[in-house]
């Protein structure tokens, strides 16, 4: 297994994966185990790979088995999501600070092909994600649809993400977690 910062050419492979999982192309029998809410497109991954390095992924041979995005609220930015998320960090402390842009990372979504869930992937994939952004931010910041229970449970459970408030957008339910980003990982990670 290969951890990397995705490259343009692993593009096509990382869509095929992310199409497999997220909500409007997914196998309804495979909802009950987590899904990705967000479409992107190869222009908006050719972006975060461009601009952030905020593009990780596993792969298996040539095969992406699993990815994790993480970039900056600027980046996000072009997200009403964001935006509101954005707005709301000053109201929020965490390692004793105030959160800004300037402090803290949007991680996620994160996609692993059910072949490769349960065993390690998860954690590993969010520590090589992990180690590289905690050269520029300290903190850690995501969401979670709480109609997406599995992904709850590992974010909360496996990696211990902490959850700082609850909040709506857009008529859906979110929680919203922080991470420190100078906790230690597993040596084979790096």
């Amino acid at each position: 297994m290969a951890f990397k910062i995705a490259e343009l050419s692993d593009i096509p492979v990382i869509l095929a994966l992310h199409a497999k999982y997220q909500l409007d192309t997914i196998c309804e029998q495979d909802k009950k185990d987590g899904f990705v809410t967000t479409a992107f497109t190869p222009q908006q991954l050719t972006d975060l790979i461009n601009q952030e390095q905020g593009l990780f992924i596993a792969k298996e041979g040539a095969q992406v088995v699993a990815y994790v995005m993480a970039a900056s609220w600027r980046f996000w930015s072009r997200w009403p999501m964001f935006v509101h998320m954005i707005k709301d960090l000053p109201n929020l402390t965490y390692l004793g600070q105030t959160l800004s842009v300037d402090n803290s990372y949007q991680y996620g979504p994160v996609c692993i092909d059910k072949s490769y869930r349960g065993s390690g992937m998860l954690e590993d994939i969010f520590d090589f994600s992990r180690v590289e952004m905690a050269k520029r931010y300290p903190i850690l910041v995501t969401f979670i649809n709480k109609i997406n229970p599995r992904s709850f449970a590992a974010h909360t459970k496996k990696l211990k993400l902490s959850v700082i408030q609850e909040f709506e957008f857009n008529n859906n339910h979110y929680y919203e977690l922080v991470y420190d980003t100078a906790i230690p990982v597993k040596a084979d990670i790096l």
